[in-house]
């Protein structure tokens, strides 16, 4: 039976709208696909990466919300 594990990568907008990109792995293979437009990619290395380069490059979202909070 082969394991799943997803995680993702979160980024707001400068209007304050999340967006998500899912990084799913299955086995040695990845695969990220974002919520917001549903684009989607293979990804062998460095996925989260890619993900937050598809957020600020396609969403202009850049603020990470974990740094957000931190900053309160």
């Amino acid at each position: 039976m082969l394991e799943i594990n997803t995680s993702k990568v979160s980024r707001w907008d400068h209007h304050g709208r999340e967006h998500v990109v899912r990084v799913q792995r299955k086995g040695a293979q990845r695969t990220i696909r974002c919520d917001t437009c549903g684009w989607r990619q293979g990804a062998q290395f460095l996925p989260w990466l890619k993900a937050e380069e598809h957020l600020a490059e396609a969403h202009q979202a850049t603020v990470d919300p974990t740094e957000a909070q931190s900053d309160r």
